[in-house]
């Protein structure tokens, strides 16, 4: 059924809500994991907050009793979970671990400048000069943080630029997992797209983290690790990634980079106060760069 008139207004404040939410969650999120990955390995942890996350979310779905999708939209929704809760959070949890909260959360934020990037070929929408030259200077400024940073040291004697290149691989990757979200969203519902992509997101993780677990162990884990753990799968996977594919739902893939840029102001606060990282001139002058580059593209949106 289309939207009415008077209906616009509400889908607008609830799709700025969920993407705002899950944008301030995420920022969170990579202050909690920089503390967890100390414990947990990063591909181990990914697996374990799908599996708490799809939890989650089957339990909603079915108190619901949300539509199940047809058995031929399956590998659509496989492809979610392996580029977006596989590939993109394994790089995501390993980057930060090697290169900080704060990288974490300002190189992932060029998301929005390739999801323009992604929805031509994919949904159709041409992107404008103006949104090509915010996809270039998004690309800048994360150049500028990737390789400024470079010879600093992480809390945690990380390796910064190691780092840095993984992060830049999460950033695309989740940009294609958006686009493709936010398709799906559309024909399934958020949660029970969701649900799908954590849950199959788990299985293709699930042989790497038994080759990861051969190689290194799990540390001690504490209550202040177990409530991060907590937080990670049931808060920042079932909860934001609901918000998220939500906020694209009911704003298109465009508008909702302008929200996403609250992850990095959230994620480099807390990471500096929290972890004592520091800040250098790099991530200020990338993060500028990025920034410019969310406004500028979502003026035509």
């Amino acid at each position: 059924m289309a939207d009415t008139p008077s209906s616009m207004p509400g889908r607008l404040v609830d799709g700025v809500a969920s993407g705002l939410g899950a944008a301030a969650i995420w920022g969170g999120m990579y202050v909690v994991s920089r503390v967890v990955l100390d414990v947990v390995p990063p591909v181990t942890l990914v697996l374990v907050r799908l599996v708490l996350g799809t939890a989650t979310l089957a339990v909603v779905a079915r108190a619901i009793s949300a539509a199940m999708p047809a058995r031929r939209d399956l590998p659509a929704l496989a492809v979610l979970g392996l580029v977006g809760m596989c590939i993109s959070l394994i790089a995501q949890f390993a980057g930060t671990h090697l290169a900080g909260a704060a990288n974490g959360s300002l190189i992932t934020s060029a998301t929005p400048a390739f999801m323009l990037l992604f929805a031509w070929p994919i949904l159709g929408t041409r992107p404008s000069l103006r949104q090509v030259a915010s996809l270039i200077l998004a690309t800048g400024g994360v150049l500028v943080v990737t390789f400024g940073d470079s010879d600093s040291v992480a809390s945690g004697g990380g390796t910064p630029f190691t780092g840095n290149l993984l992060l830049l691989v999460a950033a695309i990757t989740w940009a294609l997992y958006s686009v493709l979200g936010g398709r799906a969203s559309a024909r399934h519902g958020s949660l029970v797209t969701t649900a799908f992509a954590t849950g199959t997101g788990a299985i293709f993780c699930l042989p790497l983290a038994a080759w990861e677990l051969s190689t290194a162990a799990i540390g001690e884990v504490g209550w202040g690790t177990a409530v991060g753990i907590a937080y990670l799968g049931v808060v920042s996977t079932a909860g934001a990634f609901y918000l998220w594919n939500r906020s694209i739902d009911r704003l298109g893939a465009a508008v909702p980079g302008l929200l996403f840029f609250a992850q990095p102001v959230v994620g480099g606060l807390l990471g500096a106060t929290l972890l004592s990282e520091h800040l250098g001139a790099a991530f200020f002058t990338g993060g500028t760069l990025v920034a410019i580059a969310v406004v500028l593209g979502l003026r035509d949106s």
